[in-house]
């Protein structure tokens, strides 16, 4: 299988970790979004979107969208419940990631670490910080209460929201205040066959 990414993005860097966790072998195809390759015709064919990342099955069959390629992936494994509550529970914090994290957390650190946090961005970016602490406070309350976010065993949930909070602070979000969540990512980072960002 193919994928498609951009390892120093969070939604890409969370597959290659996924990937890494598991023992799956793919090939990774290094994608430069700031030079548009996301927008060619041959990309667009493949995820009309035109995001990474894309995984790109052996039979040519596509699928996008980070937590979904991240349960995709995960399926039969520990790292993705069968029954259906905790299997809804994953995806709640899937869909916080997406909707109350990543449109923060994220943004921020790209309007920092990829823009260079030119004058015309800085309102923006200055606007994204009191919603990405509120996020990382509610992870915080969870993450107090279990050592991962639907319980004790490390799932997609985790992965998903592990690639932008471990970056934060390139977002200019200090986790110095969130003692659980630097336990948590402590513990993720401590995982046999762990891969960093870099």
């Amino acid at each position: 299988m193919k994928i498609y990414g951009d390892i120093k993005s969070g939604n890409c860097y969370k597959i290659k970790l996924l990937c890494a966790l598991l023992n799956i072998e793919h090939q990774w195809l290094e994608v430069d979004i700031m030079a548009g390759e996301t927008q060619t015709a041959a990309f667009l064919s493949k995820n009309p979107n035109g995001k990474i990342p894309l995984l790109e099955l052996d039979d040519g069959r596509c699928l996008t969208e980070s937590n979904a390629i991240l349960n995709y992936l995960a399926a039969n494994s520990a790292f993705l419940p069968a029954e259906a509550f905790a299997l809804a529970k994953v995806q709640q914090w899937q869909f916080f990631e997406q909707y109350s994290h990543e449109p923060y957390i994220a943004v921020a650190r790209f309007i920092a670490k990829y823009l260079g946090l030119p004058d015309d961005r800085k309102a923006d970016y200055e606007s994204k910080q009191a919603g990405g602490h509120q996020a990382l406070a509610v992870m915080e309350n969870q993450l107090k209460q279990s050592p991962y976010l639907t319980g004790e065993q490390l799932t997609t949930a985790d992965i998903s929201l592990y690639g932008y909070t471990h970056v934060a602070n390139e977002g200019g979000f200090d986790l110095s205040h969130y003692p659980a969540i630097q336990a948590w990512l402590q513990r993720i980072s401590s995982l046999p066959n762990y891969i960093g960002m870099n």
